[in-house]
């Protein structure tokens, strides 16, 4: 086995996936959601000591955002309190903020060049996702970090889905399809 060398080594960057009052206390409320809410915590805070850069990718979506309305009728609106981040998880003045209006995270915004300049410019080479929900925004959002090529840690207690067969066939997903590999938040933390 080669010996990983410190140009190799992982770069990660943390990706905090919608956790916005519409879909932990709101109109798409996800009763599951408060469970994850201190490992993400604990997560983050290990990430910020150790200079991690941290992405809030969170829906902002406006009315003519019809594609995703017509399935789950007006949420997370630009500018409206259910678009803000949870409490628990306010972003840190050192984290990025990336607007979404798409199920992925990488879905029109600017995360791709964000990520590749992080590091001084060298770029992180690995995300870890966590958020709401694993089937579908997690899930696209590790879809476009794949055919990037980052390497993909999804926070198996630090994502979750409207039920456990969601959150377990998105892990499932991600994990068969996109190599992504399926760890606890304690985990992660081990390997900063």
């Amino acid at each position: 086995m080669a010996r990983q060398t410190r140009a190799d080594s992982p770069r990660y960057a943390i990706l905090v996936v919608d956790m916005l009052n519409d879909f932990v206390h709101g109109k798409l409320k996800c009763a599951r959601a408060s469970r994850i809410i201190p490992n993400i915590q604990a997560l983050l805070d290990a990430a910020r000591k150790k200079g991690i850069p941290v992405f809030f990718c969170s829906d902002e979506h406006l009315p003519i955002d019809t594609y995703e309305m017509k399935i789950w009728g007006p949420h997370a609106m630009k500018g409206t309190e259910g678009a803000m981040v949870i409490k628990e998880l306010k972003p840190a003045k050192e984290d990025f903020v990336v607007p979404k209006r798409a199920y992925s995270a990488f879905d029109g915004t600017g995360l791709d060049k964000a990520l590749k300049g992080v590091y001084d410019g060298r770029g992180a080479n690995a995300v870890i996702i966590t958020g709401l929900h694993t089937n579908i925004c997690d899930r696209h959002t590790a879809y476009d970090a794949f055919v990037r090529g980052f390497e993909i840690i999804v926070a198996e207690d630090g994502v979750d889905a409207l039920t456990e067969e969601d959150h377990v066939s998105g892990l499932q997903y991600m994990k068969q399809v996109y190599g992504a590999k399926v760890k606890k938040v304690s985990e992660i933390i081990k390997n900063f």
